[in-house]
């Protein structure tokens, strides 16, 4: 089959517009997502795109990396509208050779370009050429316009003007307003990124105020003055003020936006065009986590899972609406994101059914929906983590994506119940709905259907306090007897946190509640551990165990891992072991990275990257009401990850053995 599919050499990329090869390098990867958000974000057709257009500029010629026309205009200089340029991001815009200058020696050279762009993928500048009597004028507008938009649009974005962002554009503009932000103002990284926090929130705000008009924005005349700046600084105060009120959990009610005016009034023009409620769910989960990753990164053994991995792990999992879900190490929330998300789509199906086509039609199911999101996500869903600052992230991560705060909370989960802040016990008792008192010791916690996690793990954190220790048999020191391990009344000097939350996930789930954990293979199979997997098939029914390739946390570690999905035993089970059982296995040979980070494509057997033809649906302008769209086929390599087919391969595993779920 693959014989029959297009291929690519070595250190090449096909291009999005015209299918041509060429180099893959750090100025072409940016170039790509340019190229790809122009077409599926701005709606221009590829037939206006010209990529490496020749300029005459005086007596040579240059070649501008994308260059747009009008739609129906012939492709010569004389009628060149919008003109890109696209840098690694180790060129900056001041270079003499390739910065800002560059583009605007290309515009001159045309003679009727509006539009210009500038862009490393870290920094961003768009240039509008505007004729007066006076002569040529530039104007730094937030960004280019849409295929039929114009300036207001760009200035100051309708609900229905909204972007949904494709490919890592979300992840440049992020990476865009938390650069300015640290060299604007002067911040370090953690307090930059959480002002970064503050303004997202504000814009997820501002999209939810529904049917008020939108005020986050910053018009490209506000930017320009102290007094502009200062009245879009007052008016996203006026925004947070009510963010604050709407999530105490998160901000204190002093908190305030501590960025100037200036830096703000960009960050704002940068971040405005894009829906954060409607964007694919991958490109926001990418983009947030990554930029939590590269600040928030701490140095408790914190390695946070890839979302492949994560999406591989929930699948199996299978989350239902009725399920309880917790991840009591949830890091930036990547588990309960992707769970809440699968729950969604049943909420869907689940809503329509009910209200019947009338109502869809109608949008009414869509509150309904909602209302139904919101419930679930307040009943069912759950969040624990030592990192008062992850905490923040998790809950930010959840309100970009279905507005489930509300139980994510900060504590160490392993310590003994009543050694738990005496605030948490309450508000999380108060969500699972059942009395403080009750959760008494470790064998009052059993109230979940699901947990997925990826606790930390080392020997740099050692679990030393005996309260904690004694609340687990792994906790204690174990010995060999005639007729298996058993745990003696003596505890452990210390205990890795790992080898702990194994029984603390236990304790919290219900009998037949199933867990996916991500472990140090060390626990599968170092001889000094046996005791802890004699423990885990007494108590437990191993389900599955998948083997992660060792570059699954790269460039972060390379410590080998394992993801064990374990059913708990119904008590009168525990008192005997188990049958022989089946148990589901599998190698993660690919995760479509390397080991610093870079994307893996699946090749053919002589070594080249394989092409798929993909085609896809440009919406790209209203007639009478009646949304015109066009297809455009282009070719797209496919990433080298083994997690979708393995996942695949359990379900139909599953649905031939009895599980209960």
């Amino acid at each position: 089959m693959s014989k029959l599919l297009p291929t690519l050499p070595d250190g090449k990329v096909c291009d999005y517009i015209d299918q041509k090869t060429r180099n893959d390098t750090p100025e072409e990867y940016v170039r790509q997502n340019i190229e790809r958000r122009l077409v599926l974000e701005l709606g221009y057709l590829p037939e206006q795109i010209e990529v490496e257009y020749p300029i005459k500029q005086g007596s040579k010629r240059v070649r501008a990396d994308l260059v747009i026309f009008r739609e129906g205009d012939q492709h010569n200089q004389e009628n060149v509208w919008i003109i890109i340029e696209c840098k690694k991001d180790s060129v900056t815009p001041s270079a003499s050779k390739d910065g800002i200058e560059q583009l605007r020696s290309y515009m001159a050279a045309c003679d009727n370009s509006e539009w210009g762009m500038w862009t490393n993928g870290k920094k961003k500048t768009v240039l509008r050429r505007i004729r007066t009597e006076e002569g040529i004028e530039y104007e730094e507008p937030n960004d280019i316009p849409s295929k039929d938009g114009d300036i207001e649009e760009v200035d100051r974005p309708t609900r229905d003007s909204l972007k949904n962002a494709v490919g890592d554009n979300l992840l440049f503009s992020f990476k865009i307003c938390h650069d300015h932000i640290y060299v604007t103002d002067g911040l370090q990284k953690q307090p930059a990124f959480f002002e970064s926090l503050k303004v997202i929130f504000c814009k997820i705000y501002d999209e939810r105020n529904f049917p008020n008009p939108l005020e986050f924005y910053a018009t490209a005349k506000e930017k320009k003055s102290n007094d502009g700046r200062l009245t879009v600084f007052n008016r996203i105060s006026k925004i947070f003020k009510a963010v604050k009120k709407q999530y105490p959990a998160i901000f204190d009610a002093n908190d305030e936006i501590k960025l100037q005016p200036r830096s703000l009034a960009y960050i704002i023009g940068e971040l405005q065009r894009y829906s954060f409620l409607s964007t694919n769910i991958d490109v926001k989960g990418k983009a947030y986590e990554e930029l939590v990753g590269s600040n928030l990164r701490g140095d408790r053994g914190e390695f946070f899972t890839p979302r492949n991995v994560q999406k591989m792990t929930i699948r199996m999992l299978e989350p239902k609406i009725t399920d309880k879900i917790l991840d009591q190490s949830c890091g930036t929330g990547g588990f309960l994101v992707i769970a809440m998300n699968e729950v969604i789509e049943q909420l869907k199906q689940q809503t329509k059914k009910q209200m019947g086509r009338a109502s869809e039609e109608a949008g009414v199911w869509r509150d309904a929906l909602n209302d139904s999101i919101k419930a679930t996500a307040k009943q069912n869903f759950f969040g624990i983590d030592i990192n008062p600052d992850l905490v923040k992230a998790t809950k930010m991560n959840m309100v970009m994506n279905n507005d489930g705060s509300g139980n994510i909370f900060r504590q160490d989960s392993l310590l003994h119940p009543h050694q738990w802040e005496e605030g948490f016990k309450k508000q999380f008792a108060k969500a699972l709905d059942i009395d403080p008192a009750s959760l008494r010791n470790e064998d009052s916690l059993a109230h979940f259907d699901l947990i997925a996690t990826n606790p930390p793990f080392g020997s740099k954190l050692p679990i030393k306090d005996e309260e904690t220790l004694k609340q687990y048999q792994l906790g204690h020191v174990w010995r060999e007897m005639e007729t298996g391990w058993e745990p003696t009344e003596q505890l452990q000097g210390s205990a890795p946190p790992e080898i702990l939350f194994i029984e603390r996930c236990w304790q919290f789930l219900k009998p037949g509640g199933r867990m996916g954990i991500v472990l140090p293979d060390t626990i599968l199979g170092a001889p000094g551990l046996l005791y802890v997997r004699h423990w885990m098939i007494k108590h437990c029914r191993i389900v599955a165990s998948i083997d992660l390739h060792p570059d699954t946390f790269q460039p972060f570690t390379g410590i080998k891992t394992s993801i064990l999905i374990l059913q708990k035993l119904h008590n009168e089970e525990d008192k005997e072991p188990l049958p022989d059982y089946e148990v589901f296995m599998a190698q993660v040979k690919s995760t479509g990275y390397d080991k610093r980070g870079s994307p893996i494509y699946k090749r053919n057997e002589d070594g080249e990257e394989i092409l798929l033809p993909f085609d896809e649906t440009i919406q790209f302008s209203m007639e009478k009401e009646i949304l015109k769209i066009k297809k455009f086929s282009s070719f797209q390599k496919l990433i080298d990850d083994d997690t979708p087919a393995i996942a695949n391969a359990f379900i139909s595993w599953k649905k031939e053995t009895l599980l209960g779920w």
